[in-house]
């Protein structure tokens, strides 16, 4: 059987209080029990409620990279497949690039560092013909063959472009409407939908007609994201969370915090959570930020998210269907699907490791 982060929570939280979660640190190579995760009271700002999550346990994470950071760099290099060829910027040979040319759910990406790169579903690269969104939540083994990523489209009025490599979307991740399309749905119709719903519900937030015309001339969603007007109305959501958040991080360190549970308008819709508060610090500036977009477009619902409904939404996990993928030796992928909820569990099989890197969880 699989290792499951959350299998024993609820038992565990039964017999345990919120001051009786001792936090470890897991050396590389020791493979701990199954963690406690226990959920905090909430930071609230308008619509968006933010409950963190503190662990019994944090994985040591510090040889993964993440997408932004190999963009950054230059050791990772996404890019339109059979377009052109793609070097090795430091060994300079050529990589030869899978037959036929570019595609609409297709990219090539190349890992030329020493570190194995972490990729979660929703992270938005711009660029090429058109901007994508990851679909899946993967590992990547560092100094890597070319990979074809499973992507969706995220602007789909373009088919043309300077460039065919990419950059990330810096400070955004899609909202997670748009993410769960990717993830859940596996459906391109359905996430060009989203983004559409997305933008009219974001235009229809802004103060002057000029605004709105000029979000709805473009077909990007990173576009619609970038606007200034629609940059200024999440800002206003997102920065007294992150602030906040930041500085709960900071306080909850030594208790090991490694995720969220999100509500918004009172739902609960979403749980991130991470194997260490290393990893969860790099991704926090761009989730809160996605977290704040959905709170921005969604509609109010008549519902109540308290310390209760948030620890019970991240304690079931019991579904009646289970799809796995492995990579062995690198990872594996669980979507376990239950009763008005998806997860994605990510799971790294690389020597020394054998815990869970990443889990979301949606609502349904």
């Amino acid at each position: 059987m699989r290792l499951r982060w959350l299998a024993l929570i609820l038992s565990v939280g039964v017999l345990l209080g919120l001051g009786a979660v001792i936090p470890c640190q897991a050396p590389a190579g020791e493979i701990p029990t199954v963690p406690s995760l226990k959920v905090l009271p909430p930071i609230r700002h308008g619509s968006l409620s933010v409950f963190p999550v503190v662990s019994s346990i944090s994985h040591d994470t510090q040889e993964f990279l993440t997408l932004e950071e190999g963009l950054r760099s230059g050791d990772v290099v996404v890019s339109e497949s059979g377009v052109a060829p793609l070097l090795r910027p430091r060994h300079r040979d050529p990589v030869v690039r899978p037959p036929g040319g570019a595609q609409v759910n297709q990219l090539v990406l190349v890992n030329n560092s020493k570190q194995p790169l972490i990729l979660l579903a929703g992270e938005i690269v711009t660029g090429g013909k058109q901007d994508r969104v990851i679909g899946k939540d993967r590992l990547i083994p560092a100094q890597s063959d070319p990979i074809d990523l499973s992507v969706f489209c995220v602007e789909p009025g373009r088919w043309t472009g300077p460039k065919m490599s990419f950059d990330a979307l810096g400070g955004v991740m899609a909202a997670p409407a748009v993410r769960g399309k990717a993830m859940a749905d596996k459906d391109q119709q359905k996430v060009w939908s989203e983004v559409r719903n997305s933008q009219a519900q974001a235009a229809a937030q802004l103060p002057s007609a000029e605004a709105v015309e000029v979000v709805n001339g473009t077909s990007s969603y990173a576009k619609v994201m970038q606007n200034e007007d629609v940059q200024r109305k999440v800002d206003s959501i997102a920065e007294p969370v992150q602030h906040d958040y930041q500085s709960l991080i900071k306080q909850l360190r030594d208790r090991k915090a490694v995720g969220v549970v999100v509500a918004v308008n009172g739902e609960i819709i979403w749980a991130d959570i991470f194997a260490s508060t290393g990893l969860l610090e790099k991704y926090w500036p761009k989730l809160v930020r996605s977290y704040a977009a959905e709170a921005l477009v969604s509609r109010a619902r008549d519902r109540g998210a308290d310390v209760k409904s948030a620890q019970q939404f991240l304690d079931d996990l019991e579904g009646r269907r289970e799809t796995v993928e492995t990579e062995p030796g690198l990872y594996r992928h669980t979507e376990i699907t239950g009763d008005g909820f998806r997860a994605f569990e990510l799971t790294s099989l690389l020597p020394k490791t054998g815990f869970d890197l990443h889990m979301a969880k949606m609502a349904e």
